[in-house]
């Protein structure tokens, strides 16, 4: 008899987790022969600061000294790619593999959380030494067995979901950026200090505490600036920032009303990037005072494209696009003992390209059979490599599954395609309307050549769809959510959100369900927490063998139901309140989140 599929997706996880402890093992052996080599790594991501946001791309108004002086000092990537949103980057960064070979095709409602099966550069250092810390975003899923602490981190300070503010966060933290409620190593923790400077505080701590261990330390900190919402900014930065001219850094027609607003939160956001690169001075000073600074790879990078119609350089494009602007980043990368100030190389590089870059670095073995999209690009800087022929496909894109064609890019050489179909979109009308572009000769991406290069365009395309095929092929059930799992002995407590839910989205009177596995038949409590009911309502949990129900009063905000029995396997969850409306239909609205822990 076949083993139920809740089973097999446990004794794959199992298997996957086996093989990385013998990999594990078989590389501990020469640890100690080869770690006074080895570097440390630290790795810096911000969130929706676009290429253009940097005195050292050209911007004369966002001041960015220190983030100029790495740049100055460092070796660069001038072709470097990104995804047009955050979620797809952060599963590229942390497996060397395409996106949509790890689940996280989006953002939310369930489709940003990463197959847990997947190895992460994380699990991999940690394979060989080194101890890892994530500071900040993570936005690959928020509940076991997805979490960084799943995944090869051993010290962790994160927000969950995709930032502060959003429905991951407890609803007492009301959006808050200073003295954000934090999650150490799984555990809820009040924190002071605006949040960019509690995740680099808790960053060089992990590393002083490291280098004085005398371990060999991987750091990735990943802010979450400048990121909206942008109500709760550093004071003395915006005061600062109104008096400019923010306006020359704006980006297309507004009326007077709109240029206001925009002037206003053009300042927000300056003021959260120039926090982050005081932040990054403090960082190098610390390296500098435990004298690790000539041994330590720091690299830059950011997500994605600006989060507003802003200064990209000679780019057009913003977050979510697929031209240039929503996809280039800076790619900075500082390490005095190996690789020489100024050195910047051309060639095609990308997100996928940081995990076998990082491991080439720090002279680890990665498993082959873990199949990576990317290559190590340190041949390239070290004049070593000069052979470079691949091609980079990016695509993003609202909905369940990816489609074929939906606003995707394809470079290759000089040569880009490209469907600007839009992201928010889940599909497009009609068959695709291709551009192309020679960016090497027109790096904004305005003399589309589709019509007068056939020929490239037909090449480029049959790329695109052997790519297309080969990564949604990856696993079966490709594009299908990774099973949240409850009751588990690692994590207890289980805390569902909106941002993990499916069918449903963030609006107040939205509704979904969870895709989860229960790992013992049992009882649990299930405590949901909601808005303000208005009037008096019925709860209902509505599980897969049965549905409990509650009465809610007006006023109420949250329910603790206790001794739910839920039978163990594969299953949906969702929790809804109703009331009856006048003409008796069924008004719906979904929970804030739902909390469920074992009935003791």
């Amino acid at each position: 008899m076949t083993a139920p599929l809740w089973q097999i997706q446990e004794k794959s996880f199992v298997f996957n987790r086996l093989l990385l402890i013998v990999f594990a093992i078989s590389c501990l052996l020469d640890v100690d022969l080869i770690a006074a080599d080895r570097p440390n790594v630290i790795l810096i991501i911000t969130d929706d600061q676009g290429y253009g946001d940097f005195g050292a791309t050209g911007n004369d108004i966002i001041e960015t000294p220190n983030l100029d002086e790495l740049a100055s000092r460092s070796a660069s990537m001038s072709t470097f790619y990104v995804s047009p949103v955050c979620s797809p980057t952060r599963a590229c960064l942390m497996t060397g593999r395409y996106n949509y070979r790890t689940r996280c095709i989006d953002t939310f409602v369930g489709r940003s959380m990463m197959e847990p099966n997947e190895i992460t550069i994380a699990e991999v250092l940690a394979a060989n030494g080194y101890r890892n810390g994530l500071f900040g975003k993570w936005h690959l899923g928020d509940c076991y067995p997805m979490r960084p602490q799943d995944q090869g981190f051993h010290e962790v300070l994160m927000h969950k979901g995709g930032g502060l503010g959003q429905p991951s966060d407890p609803r007492e933290n009301n959006r808050r950026y200073t003295d954000p409620i934090l999650f150490h190593n799984g555990e809820q923790v009040n924190t002071k200090g605006y949040c960019t400077d509690v995740y680099f505080d808790a960053a060089l701590s992990f590393i002083e505490t490291e280098v004085s261990n005398g371990n060999s330390f991987f750091t990735y900190i990943a802010t979450n600036a400048p990121h909206g919402p942008f109500h709760d900014v550093p004071e003395d930065l915006l005061a600062h920032y109104q008096q400019k001219d923010m306006g020359s850094l704006i980006v297309g027609k507004r009326n007077e009303q709109q240029r206001k607003a925009e002037v206003d939160r053009l300042a927000r956001i300056a003021a959260m990037i120039t926090n982050v690169d005081q932040n990054v001075g403090r960082l190098f000073a610390k390296l500098d005072e435990l004298d690790v600074r000539d041994n330590t790879l720091v690299i830059f990078i950011d997500d994605n494209g600006p989060n507003t119609r802003r200064y990209v350089g000679d780019f057009r494009g913003n977050k979510s696009m697929v031209y240039d602007g929503g996809v280039r980043s800076p790619c900075w990368l500082h390490w005095p003992n190996r690789l020489q100030a100024g050195v910047v190389r051309h060639e095609l590089s990308a997100h996928i390209d940081l995990l076998p870059t990082i491991a080439d670095a720090c002279n680890v073995r990665v498993p082959r059979w873990l199949k990576l999209d990317g290559q190590s690009f340190l041949p390239l800087l070290e004049g070593k490599r000069r052979n470079w022929n691949r091609h980079l496909v990016l695509q993003a894109h609202r909905g369940n599954e990816p489609v074929r064609y939906h606003n995707f890019m394809l470079r290759h050489g000089d040569w880009k395609l490209l469907h600007s179909s839009g992201f928010g979109n889940t599909s497009f009308d009609g068959k695709p309307q291709f551009q192309l572009y020679d960016v090497s000769n027109d790096p904004t991406e305005l003399n589309n050549l589709a019509s007068t290069h056939p020929e490239q365009v037909a090449r480029l395309q049959r790329l695109y769809d052997q790519w297309f095929d080969d990564v949604s092929t990856t696993r079966e059930d490709n594009y299908a959510p990774p099973r949240i799992v409850i009751g588990s002995d690692v994590a207890p407590e289980t805390v569902l959100s909106r941002q993990d839910w499916r069918d449903g989205t963030w609006a107040p009177n939205s509704s979904g369900y969870w895709e989860v596995n229960v790992v013992e038949n049992r009882s649990y409590d299930i405590e949901v927490v909601f808005n303000p009911a208005e009037q008096d309502e019925t709860l209902e949990i509505r599980l897969e063998t049965n549905t409990v129900k509650a009465n809610i009063s007006a006023g109420d905000d949250r329910a603790l139901i206790r001794g739910v029995p839920i039978e163990n396997g594969p299953q949906k969850i969702s929790a809804v309140l109703l009331h009856l409306l006048k003409d008796e239909s069924e008004k719906i609205r979904g929970p804030y989140q739902v909390i469920i822990r074992p009935h003791l």
